[in-house]
């Protein structure tokens, strides 16, 4: 499509919107909805701001005020995502923008969720709105990376989170019965926590439960606690309250079995086993690994090496003396 720099301007204040939803909107994607006056005046504004609460033009046609609702019928909506178009916990987004009468909406685009994926738009254009798709679609895309996976390959997002040593080992101690290293600081501790307050579900293997005994919450920093899972084929830990107890013979089932429990995000904070078991089948989507550059673990009577990888470094950066480095696909 062609934009002008109006329409540009106004889907990147929807994309910015859509980010206040980070902690509270998954499963469902994060959306922002900005609806301008012909004169290009802002006039209603809104955000998906939790799972089970109005979308985000429900709020952002809400917002508009009295003295404004005139405007509605020769209005512009920009969504960063295909408004919905069936009944689920609330009604349809596409319905709602028809019966106010908002004659233009701008959409960067489509949702890949099997009950929407282009239906939105089409009952939008059945019904005389003008639509455009892909404004910023990009960026709108990888703000919801998560949810777009899931619903395109029917499977959560996978994240592997590992922190390890300069000379690269995720633990050395010297008896097992001592505490896992601290290889992380206070700092960056609770960026892993912000990490975890953004995915759905965390799960590690029976080996890490039985050996660390993680609480795996978050306690510093705001935002719920994910699913607590914990993958125990050999049945070696019985049952823990809190904990979700998973037997699935592969990981392809295990994350198929997520993904119908409406999981879009799963965050691995497992041993060396459980993570190279996902590297070596391909099913994870973003690896990220914290090294401390002060601390060496290799002369401990206890060590485990870090899981081997040969993937390209796609970013790094120094938080709190820590470097962390992001790899995706």
């Amino acid at each position: 499509m062609t934009a002008t720099v109006d329409d540009t301007k106004m889907m990147r204040r929807a994309l910015q919107l859509a980010r206040n939803g980070e902690l509270h909107a998954s499963p469902n994607p994060m959306v922002g909805a900005v609806i301008a006056s012909p004169d290009g005046r802002v006039i209603g504004v809104g955000w998906h701001r939790r799972c089970g609460g109005g979308h985000a033009e429900v709020n952002a046609v809400a917002s508009v005020t009295d003295c404004d609702r005139h405007l509605l019928p020769c209005s512009t909506m920009y969504v960063t995502l295909e408004p919905c178009s069936h009944y689920g916990k609330t009604p349809p987004c596409a319905k709602l923008i028809i019966d106010t009468g908002i004659p233009r909406v701008v959409v960067a685009t489509l949702d890949p969720f099997d009950k929407v994926s282009g239906r939105g738009v089409a009952m939008l254009r059945e019904a005389g709105v003008d639509v455009s798709v892909g404004l910023l679609g990009d960026e709108a895309r990888k703000l919801n990376s998560r949810f777009m996976t899931a619903h395109t390959f029917h499977r959560p997002y996978v994240t592997l989170k590992w922190a390890q040593s300069a000379d690269g080992f995720i633990d050395g101690r010297d008896c097992h019965s001592d505490p896992p290293a601290a290889l992380s600081t206070p700092l960056t501790r609770a960026c892993v926590h912000r990490l975890r307050a953004t995915h759905d579900a965390i799960v590690v293997g029976s080996g890490t439960f039985l050996s660390d005994r993680p609480a795996l919450t978050v306690r510093h920093y705001a935002g719920h606690s994910p699913k607590r899972m914990l993958l125990d084929r050999r049945c070696r830990c019985g049952n823990h309250e809190g904990w979700e107890i998973c037997d699935d013979p592969t990981l392809d089932r295990f994350l198929c079995r997520l993904y119908r429990q409406n999981v879009t995000s799963l965050l691995v904070e497992g041993g060396r086993q459980l993570l190279e078991a996902f590297i070596a089948s391909g099913l994870w989507d973003e690896i990220r690994v914290e090294t401390n550059p002060r601390i060496f673990l290799a002369g401990k009577p206890v060590a485990t090496p870090a899981p081997a990888m040969s993937i390209l470094q796609q970013h790094s950066e120094m938080i709190d003396g820590n470097i962390i480095t992001i790899y995706r696909k």
